[in-house]
């Protein structure tokens, strides 16, 4: 039982895994230190002033795009509230579920209820779920991301367009980045 449960555990974790490495990881690689030129006034305009104003003029593009991703969430935030806090209750139970799962599974080994096969068939199942529970809220997040790129294009905030679709890919990977539990993003 601990196997099956260990190897059905295992696909979704192993997915979710290669798409944050392919769509993530592997784009902010390979344009997250690309440096971009943005014209402050028209950011401003395009997405608001405040906390969530850009580090300067020139900034690497993983920058802009970490930026654009926290706009994106604050909007989200003010115009679809509930489904805002649905995916960050997403992300805190992928916070803390697997920790408290592995806790709970080491005490059962401690107290001989359960082999150690199974506490750490717990701790993979545990992790998967809340994989999922990511995975699956992270479309709504995107397109968050996609109305906020909206608003950036219509400023022209960035001087060439290649700028700009940089910092918009590097909003999209980070989000892909945060999809999986902290557990899984420590690999």
């Amino acid at each position: 039982m601990w196997r099956l449960l260990l190897i059905f555990s295992l696909l979704p974790i192993g997915a979710a895994l290669l798409m944050r490495w392919w769509f993530g990881t592997r784009v902010l690689l390979q344009l997250g230190g690309r440096a971009c030129r943005c014209d402050q006034a028209r950011w401003d305009r395009g997405l608001g002033a405040g906390p969530l104003a850009t580090p300067g003029h020139d900034a690497p593009a993983g920058e802009f795009g970490n930026r654009l991703r926290l706009a994106a969430l604050a909007e989200w935030q003010r115009s679809d509230p509930k489904r805002a806090a649905a995916r960050e209750s997403g992300r805190r139970f992928g916070l803390a579920v697997p920790p408290l799962s592995g806790v709970v599974a080491v005490f059962a080994v401690i107290v001989a209820k359960i082999p150690v096969s199974g506490a750490i068939a717990i701790f993979i199942a545990a992790t998967a779920l809340a994989t999922a529970f990511g995975v699956l809220s992270l479309g709504e997040e995107l397109r968050a991301i996609s109305r906020a790129a909206r608003a950036l294009r219509e400023a022209r905030a960035f001087i060439r367009s290649d700028d700009e679709d940089a910092v918009i890919q590097a909003a999209v990977a980070r989000a892909w980045c945060e999809t999986v539990p902290r557990v899984l993003q420590m690999l």
